[in-house]
């Protein structure tokens, strides 16, 4: 059993990974992923697990992190339960992916057992550094350098190729006509392939904790839209979801959708029905119904306008011939490309994350006034105040 304990790029990488390339994975082994606080997270993780045979992976940058040292204290205190108490055993069951060395032995982790990176590449590009070690010991490191090369190949096509050609700059601009000249708030992102479930989670990140920024790089207040909202849901669930809005609602949401040409799991017609719906969606988007289609059909009068489509809303479709490592490591680039194509257009910092740290800095001041035995002396706003009474009442109701 292998638990990967990371939160933000440290997570989100690695288990869209792991989902994705699970065709790849050996079988014998078991992968879980523990990010959130929530103590649910943990012992869901761990419920079945012996601890004998779990080799903690535990992912932070700076190993510092409040989420991933407080599930990584729960790994600790796990692992020594189940081994008998023995604190030498524990060490032969965690690894640490960090860039702080001092931290991680401090930890009680052998530093020989550390996996570093440089302390520059940002979490959420870092899957393809070592903090994708889950990932590498889920498909071997064949399938591993194949995923990298997938990445060298977008990164030197995205250094060489001529604009006109050159896809993650095409990509990028495209997100800056829709964001900023049409007023698209969001981008749906939706795969036509089940391994690709957590693809749109991971780009959340990506493209948000980037590009969701107000001032330039001089720090001054932008006069325009910057990053939008992406988000999404494996095709076809999508199409009995959220579909009606995009068709038909009132607001433009371009759309990525994302194909391949060759299954990895053959069965019956199912994959010439997934694409299909793929070609379908695209084509219904962006040509619709008109009136007068709808009354040909013999519509009634009172339901034509229900069933027009006014079409025109953009859309991409990526296809690819199959999902392998080389075309997880392709996609994944070409979002990240495009993301520093729209940071730079819009002059922002696609690279820092400040507005990550308040509700972090906040969260370390209120921990303490929920803990206290005694009534502490709070100093909020009146709404933070009174939802930590309430709790506190709440919680002692126990």
């Amino acid at each position: 059993n292998v638990v990967n304990i990371g939160i933000g790029g440290s997570d989100l990488g690695p288990v869209m990974a792991y989902e994705a390339l699970k065709y790849y994975s050996d079988r014998a082994m078991t992968f879980h992923f523990v990010s959130n606080v929530d103590g649910t997270d943990f012992v869901e993780a761990t419920r079945d697990l012996d601890a004998a045979e779990t080799l903690f992976i535990i992912s932070s940058k700076t190993f510092t992190t409040l989420e991933t040292m407080t599930n990584a204290q729960s790994a600790r205190d796990w692992s020594l339960r189940g081994l008998g108490g023995d604190t030498k055993a524990v060490a032969r069951h965690f690894v640490a992916v960090s860039t702080n060395t001092e931290k991680v032995a401090e930890f009680g982790i052998d530093t020989a057992n550390m996996f570093e990176f440089w302390d520059w590449v940002g979490g959420r590009y870092s899957m393809d550094s070592a903090i994708g070690l889950s990932t590498m010991l889920a498909i071997g490191p064949d399938h591993f350098r194949a995923m990298l090369e997938g990445f060298h190949a977008i990164d030197e096509h995205f250094r060489s190729a001529p604009f006109g050609r050159n896809l993650p700059a095409l990509m990028g601009l495209l997100g800056v006509w829709y964001n900023d000249f049409f007023g698209a708030q969001t981008v749906a992102v939706l795969p036509y392939d089940q391994y690709l479930k957590r693809f749109p989670a991971y780009l959340q990140q990506l493209t948000m904790e980037s590009n969701g920024k107000h001032v330039t790089l001089a720090g001054t207040p932008v006069d325009h839209q910057t990053g939008p909202i992406y988000w999404g849901e494996p095709g076809t669930n999508g199409q009995h979801s959220f579909y009606q809005l995009i068709h038909q609602g009132t607001r433009l949401i371009p759309c990525d959708f994302i194909a391949f040409a060759q299954p990895l799991n053959k069965l019956g017609r199912h994959h010439d029905m997934l694409l299909a719906n793929v070609f379908a969606q695209t084509e219904a988007l962006a040509f619709g119904k008109t009136r007068e289609q709808v009354k040909a059909e013999g519509t009634p009068d009172w339901l034509v306008p229900h069933r027009v489509f006014e079409g025109n809303r953009p859309s991409n479709t990526i296809v690819l011939d199959r999902l392998t490592p080389a075309a997880l490591g392709k996609l994944v680039a070409l979002y990240e490309h495009s993301v520093f194509t729209q940071g730079t257009i819009w002059d922002i910092d696609s690279f820092d994350q400040w507005g990550v740290e308040l509700g972090k800095v906040l969260a370390q001041r209120i921990i303490p006034e929920l803990e206290s035995k005694s009534e502490p002396k709070l100093g909020h706003d009146s709404s933070t105040n009174n939802l930590i009474r309430r709790y506190r009442k709440l919680k002692d109701a126990m």
